[in-house]
């Protein structure tokens, strides 16, 4: 008993140090992160840091990951509790406008902020970071092959140009709302969603 009351400790102590760092490297960057400043703030030992990530390198990738179980609890779960297709595709634009708004993390999208700070650095945190990116996409360009299948959406739209267009109006979203405190950066991103699905419906009215 004494030995399993540690283990849920140590988790516990590992989930609020990835807690902390997820918020700070959605701000200051994944390479904002040290042991010695996750440290200070949660007032725990640097040896005891070491011992649950043992690198700052180690320590990304933990945060990287714990980022990715977030970003999958907030918008990728509701989507796919939601119909296959168009509704579906809503769900997971408006979800992700919804959790940068929100601020999840306070920086906004984890994975904006922190493609911008190694998106020309290769490594493991690079090709860690790409993959999340793709791994979205493809979901993005699935979903609409499934509204296309389903005869909900313009069979000669290219799904992965329709997904780029999306993610860039999401992510400008998120962008504009931070560098220029632009809230209605938001409304914006919707109503260009909602005009570019509703031309692109079988059914526009069932587009919300």
């Amino acid at each position: 008993m004494t030995q399993d009351g540690r283990v849920v400790r140590g988790d516990q102590t590992r989930q609020r140090i990835l807690d902390r760092a997820m918020a700070i490297a959605s701000q200051d960057g994944l390479e904002g992160l040290s042991i010695g400043r996750l440290a200070t703030d949660l007032g725990v030992s640097k040896s005891g840091l070491f011992a649950h990530f043992g690198s700052k390198e180690e320590l990304q990738i933990a945060v990287i990951r714990a980022a990715e179980e977030v970003f999958t609890r907030e918008v990728v779960k509701p989507a796919l509790r939601t119909a296959p297709g168009l509704p579906r595709l809503v769900e997971l634009c408006g979800g992700w406008l919804d959790y940068s708004e929100r601020r999840v993390f306070p920086g906004g999208c984890f994975f904006y902020a922190a493609g911008a700070e190694f998106d020309s650095r290769p490594g493991r945190i690079r090709d860690l970071l790409a993959q999340a990116r793709r791994d979205w996409l493809r979901l993005y360009e699935q979903t609409i092959r499934d509204a296309q299948q389903l005869g909900q959406l313009d069979a000669d739209v290219e799904p992965a140009q329709l997904a780029f267009e999306f993610d860039a109006l999401a992510t400008a979203a998120n962008s504009a709302a931070l560098l220029l405190d632009d809230t209605s950066a938001y409304q914006r991103s919707r109503a260009g969603i909602r005009t570019r699905l509703r031309a692109l419906a079988t059914r526009p009215e069932e587009v919300p």
